[in-house]
């Protein structure tokens, strides 16, 4: 499940902040990191509130006094919120709050992979998501992508307005 967190997260990070400081590509990358705890059987600490929280902290008392910084690397507990709302974390309580009710996790809680179908239009989903990201914010010309690419930040006339220049 790469496009439906990559494409969906970027897609709704870039629509709802519309911040041109916010390192785009740390989003997708942490939108579509806890994935890789699927592989294990537990525990899965980054399908938790705690890491994105964590990450959030870490970031703004690590780079205190460095406001550009800070906005940039916001895109990774953004990523990861992103994660626990595109999947669905939330719903599975003890998951989701880990550890406040205690440290073992239900099997009914952990994170799992959808059925082969759903799996599928999820993907579908994904790619649809990142083909409108692609025309919306103009990652279609040179200039922006390569933007995009080396700075992980959209123009703000791209954002403003997709078919100015």
């Amino acid at each position: 499940m790469i496009l439906w967190f990559a494409g969906l997260s970027f897609l709704l990070v870039a629509w709802i902040f519309a911040s041109p400081a916010i390192d785009y590509r740390l989003v997708v990358v942490a939108a579509v990191v806890p994935s890789v705890e699927l592989i294990g059987s537990g525990p899965w600490p980054l399908h938790t509130l705690l890491a994105p929280v964590l990450a959030m902290t870490l970031i703004m008392v690590g780079l205190r006094g460095r406001r550009l910084l800070q906005r940039r690397w916001l895109g990774v507990p953004i990523g990861l919120f992103m994660h626990l709302v595109l999947d669905g974390s939330w719903a599975r309580t003890t998951l989701y709050w880990w550890p406040v009710f205690g440290w073992r996790i239900d099997a009914d809680d952990a994170p799992s992979l959808p059925s082969t179908p759903v799996l599928v239009l999820m993907e579908l989903g994904g790619l649809v998501a990142c083909l409108w990201a692609i025309r919306r914010y103009r990652l279609d010309r040179p200039d922006e992508r390569a933007l995009f690419l080396h700075q992980g930040r959209l123009s703000r006339q791209a954002m403003a307005d997709p078919t100015a220049g």
